[in-house]
């Protein structure tokens, strides 16, 4: 299981679709932006029905045997004990690491999103409301990968500190 953290515009949704390309099938992205906004069309609020399901659609991933990459912004003062549990009661590896990138950065990077309805919903403004320097979970439990990592750096230190170069896919 990895855990992809950060602000948005970090890059969280590239690395996990890096990750699914790079390893094949039977790798689960588990987003909290579907979950949360998609799915339940809920706001990210403290004690939000979204925790609760994207911590059920995790565990039913990793018990039906696909390797879950889980990703999101996922505050550390909301998610972070649903995180923590989940890591400890995983069998197998577990990951985690949080994109440490600076909020200038994420600015010129949402810009670059090609996306023109995205654009009309999501501004500068609300990068900066919701922006958390260094956001880290308790206990050391992340890796920090900085802004200057390439997307493909990134995937490749992922796919070797997690082991799955060595894991190959199933085909399902």
């Amino acid at each position: 299981m990895i855990v992809i953290r950060g602000n948005s515009a970090s890059g969280k949704s590239s690395i996990a679709v890096g990750l699914r390309e790079q390893f094949g099938r039977n790798l689960a992205i588990v987003g909290q932006d579907n979950l949360r906004r998609v799915v339940l069309r809920e706001r990210d609020r403290p004690g939000g029905a979204n925790i609760g399901l994207i911590d059920l659609t995790a565990r039913y991933a990793l018990d039906n045997g696909f390797h879950v990459v889980l990703e999101g912004i996922l505050y550390a003062d909301r998610y972070g004990p649903m995180l923590r549990d989940l890591v400890s009661a995983h069998r197998g590896v577990s990951r985690c690491y949080y994109l440490d990138v600076p909020y200038e950065e994420t600015v010129r990077r949402h810009a670059a999103k090609a996306d023109a309805e995205y654009h009309r919903h999501v501004t500068p403004d609300h990068l900066s409301d919701w922006y958390r320097e260094k956001d880290l979970l308790a206990d050391g439990l992340e890796t920090v990968i900085d802004a200057l990592s390439t997307l493909d750096d990134t995937v490749s230190q992922i796919m070797d500190e997690s082991g799955l170069d060595q894991v190959l896919p199933v085909d399902r």
